[in-house]
């Protein structure tokens, strides 16, 4: 596993109906084991649900910061995801 992140996106700066096309964009061109951290200005757990429904089995999930203004969120695409710390969270 590596902790390794190939992009940080702040959508903030984005209009909210583009917002999650686009993570979901950006994580399909991810290769295994590769993420990207998402900034935003809520806790993403509408975002974590998309992806359980969209893309099960195939993604980690790990806060790196719980707000109160500010969410950070490592989304890895994973190999396994039962090894990934945070495909319960």
């Amino acid at each position: 596993m590596t902790d390794q992140i190939t992009t940080v996106i702040d959508v903030r700066l984005f209009p909210r109906p583009l917002r999650h096309p686009i993570v979901f964009s950006l994580f399909d061109q991810l290769t295994p084991e590769r993420g990207l951290e998402l900034v935003s200005d809520h806790d993403p757990r509408p975002l974590r649900y998309l992806f359980d429904v969209k893309r099960p089995g195939s993604f980690c999930w790990d806060y790196l910061e719980r707000g109160p203004e500010t969410w950070r969120v490592r989304i890895r695409k994973a190999l396994q995801v039962p090894y990934c710390r945070a495909a319960v969270g």
